[in-house]
């Protein structure tokens, strides 16, 4: 870790031209930064997807779910073969900013994904993004961390 530390160093001092320093020692405490840059949080890492998003149709009202729920077009749920079953995610659509959270709660057929779809959502969600009209639309999809939800 320390050769790696190093080796940036000196590329980082090659580029701006400035002239290299020893780097301190492991036991050396006069260079830390103060103690608050220690106890930081890491940053939650979600995954994140960028595709086409699509709608249910409206005849496949009430059929059974991948989780054996049943289907409503009315409630916020999605379709995807990208993220668990039960994970909530943020849909954001990328032509107007639009954004909704729907859990997945079904799997889309496999020859979606060849086509490029990383989401096939409810009539509800699709309202919501503004673009039914349309029938596709860019989206990126970002799982919401665990505990963020209800």
């Amino acid at each position: 870790m320390k050769g790696i530390i190093s080796l940036l160093v000196a590329i980082f001092l090659g580029i701006t031209g400035l002239q290299a320093q020893q780097l301190p020692s492991a036991g050396d405490t006069s260079y830390c930064l103060a103690p608050e840059y220690f106890n930081v949080a890491p940053p939650v890492v979600t995954k994140t997807y960028m595709g086409i998003a699509s709608f249910y149709s409206a005849h496949l009202d009430g059929t059974k779910t991948a989780t054996g729920e049943t289907f409503r077009n009315s409630k916020f749920t999605a379709a995807s073969n990208h993220m668990p079953l039960n994970t909530w995610v943020r849909v954001t659509n990328l032509n107007n900013g639009n954004s909704v959270i729907v859990r997945i709660n079904d799997r889309m057929h496999p020859r979606m994904k060849k086509k490029g779809r990383v989401v096939d959502l409810s009539r509800a969600a699709a309202k919501a993004l503004d673009f039914m009209k349309k029938g596709l639309t860019k989206v990126k999809v970002e799982e919401v961390p665990a505990g963020t939800i209800d």
